[in-house]
Formats: structure tokens, C-alpha cells, sequence
């Protein structure tokens, strides 16, 4: 008893959300607030013109998770989302769907990567796929010109600020995938940033199921 103590002593951490002890990523508190976003049926907007899986409604706990894990240097958080969504993409009823398919995040400009010292859309990926065991690509898209930030942009403009963005990444210009891809980003708004992206997979003809997303902001009357 003494020594599982004294282990729990030494594997605690502080919450990055609320700076509570804990020996998970989040406090039990923190989890109860991010669980109480996710989504009863995350694969409810894959019929949309770009197929989507998500996770949580953007707001609240998972609003502050994200943004921690980005703007605060931690992406331990964007690791335990990456787990979440990957356990939820497991129990839908697309996971036997696509048995194999080559996992792609959408990319940071390499001016962005460099301030921010990480691409939270690949760590998410790279735990989405240790759940999943699906092939990850994180070189598979490279954004090539530098954006604004979305928030605050009018359609139009978001698609103007995101034209010709990206391109073919190193990895699919060695060799272009035989499997499925499914991209995957931490939020998803209005989807101009993904459809941009299937524009260079259908000019290589790369077969682009869809992506998902940790969140999305959700209707009130869209959550079930």
C-alpha cells in the first residue's frame, strides 16, 4: 500500500486546464466537462458534401483544451484528444468501413510550425492512429503559403485567404497512396480549409474519404 502511494506521489501532474492534481492528462473534473461536449453521434455529418467525423461541440472545456494545447506550448492535450477521437472513429460504424487508409493532418506553413514548435493537427493524428492502427502520412499535404488566421473572415475571403495554399507534400510525391486518406484537424468551422485540401487530392486522383475533426461548433439542436 505504502509503495502504490508513494507511486502516485511521483506520477502526479497538474491538470493543464485547471492546475489541479492529477494523475491522468486532466483532472476528473476536466474530464467531466470535456466528456459532457462529445458528441452522442460523431459520424452525423458524414453524408455532408465533405464527409465529417467529430468529436466534441466547440465550446466550454474543449474550447480551453485546444487552445491551451496551441497557444500554451502543451501537446500533451492534443495526444489525449487524438486517444478520444480515435476511440470514438473505433465504435462508429465507419471504422469497418475503411480497414485501411493512410491518416493525413492538415499541415502548419513552415513559418507557423517554427513559432508555435509543433503541428497540434499531427498530434492529434498520431494518436488517432495508435488507436486505430492506421498508416500516418504527416508529410502527405504541405501548406505552401502563409494565411491569416480564419476567425473573423467572411466567406468569401476565407476562401480567398486559403486559394492555393497547399500542395502535394513529400510524402505522397514519393509515392501517391494506393489506400483511402482521411485528413485530420483539431477544429472544423465552415470546412474551406478541407475542401482547398481535396482539391490537390482530386487533381492526383488520392482517394479522400473524409476528415475529422476533435470539434466543430455544434447547433443546440444538432447535438443528438
Amino acid at each position: 500500500m505504502f509503495l502504490k502511494n508513494l507511486l502516485s506521489l511521483f506520477l502526479k501532474s497538474n491538470c493543464p486546464l485547471c492546475d489541479r492534481d492529477s494523475i491522468d492528462t486532466f483532472c476528473e473534473d476536466c474530464q467531466k466537462r470535456l466528456f459532457g461536449l462529445r458528441l452522442h453521434h460523431p459520424s452525423q455529418f458524414w453524408q455532408e458534401d465533405m464527409p465529417l467525423f467529430v468529436w466534441g461541440d466547440y465550446r466550454g472545456q474543449l474550447k480551453r483544451a485546444i487552445a491551451t494545447c496551441k497557444y500554451n506550448n502543451c501537446p500533451k492535450i492534443g495526444t489525449a484528444l487524438g486517444f478520444l477521437m480515435g476511440e470514438a472513429w473505433r465504435n462508429s460504424p465507419l471504422f469497418p468501413k475503411y480497414p485501411k487508409t493512410i491518416v493525413v493532418p492538415i499541415p502548419l506553413h513552415k513559418n507557423k510550425l517554427a513559432q508555435r514548435g509543433f503541428n497540434q493537427a499531427e498530434v492529434i493524428a498520431k494518436s488517432f492512429c495508435q488507436v486505430t492502427n492506421y498508416t500516418l502520412k504527416k508529410d502527405g499535404i504541405s501548406r505552401v503559403r502563409e494565411t491569416e488566421a480564419m476567425f473573423g473572415l467572411s466567406p468569401a475571403e476565407r476562401v480567398e485567404n486559403i486559394q492555393n495554399a497547399f500542395s502535394l507534400g513529400i510524402d505522397f510525391q514519393r509515392n501517391l497512396p494506393r489506400s483511402s486518406v482521411l485528413l485530420i484537424d483539431d477544429i472544423y468551422t465552415t470546412g474551406t480549409t478541407a475542401k482547398e485540401v481535396a482539391k490537390i487530392m482530386q487533381k492526383y486522383k488520392i482517394g479522400l474519404i473524409g476528415i475529422a475533426a476533435v470539434s466543430k461548433p455544434i447547433k443546440t439542436n444538432a447535438k443528438n
